[in-house]
């Protein structure tokens, strides 16, 4: 049996939680609705404010849809009722970022500055170093945190660059002069 599959979703007061035909999913919070198809062959029901995914048998396939969908579930009530935020940091000499209306401006070094657009249901906040990416959708939220990091990965010899937060960047020693 699946250790994450077979461990039951708490559903909290506030989120509903709609099950279609189809594995149709439509999870509704205070924050948002977030609506998925999940794999036909999960048998997903609602039991006791819970909802409990089986799997039909053991194969491997099986096995790896089951802990998926019960995560995808999770993950998807987790959102409409907390939300999700990514924080990233911007190190360098000059870099800046800075945020007007649904635009954010990236200033890295380049001979251009970089404009992004937020995404459907994303926001960021810019607080002098730090831009925030929050929303509902752990998906979403994190391809768009790594896009922004994508623009100007940090470099491991001064460590110049776009991090996570609570990322490590190890660092590497620079040339040494010749004798």
């Amino acid at each position: 049996m699946s250790r994450v599959g077979r461990m039951p979703v708490a559903v909290p007061d506030g989120v509903t939680v709609d099950i279609k035909a189809g594995n149709d999913v439509t999870v509704k919070g205070p924050l948002g609705t977030l609506q998925r198809v999940l794999p036909e062959e999960m048998e997903i029901k609602m039991e006791d404010g819970q909802i409990i995914v089986n799997r039909p048998n053991d194969l491997k396939r099986m096995k790896s849809l089951h802990g998926l969908t019960r995560s995808l579930i999770a993950n998807m009530v987790e959102g409409v009722s907390k939300g999700y935020q990514k924080v990233l940091e911007i190190n360098g000499v000059g870099y800046r970022a800075a945020k007007s209306g649904k635009k954010l401006t990236l200033n890295l070094g380049y001979s251009h500055p970089i404009e992004m657009d937020d995404p459907e249901g994303l926001e960021t906040i810019v607080e002098g170093n730090k831009i925030t990416v929050k929303g509902i959708s752990k998906e979403k939220v994190g391809q768009y945190a790594a896009e922004i990091r994508e623009k100007r990965a940090p470099e491991p010899y001064k460590g110049k660059g776009i991090k996570y937060s609570d990322e490590v960047i190890k660092r590497k020693v620079g040339k040494t002069g010749a004798k």
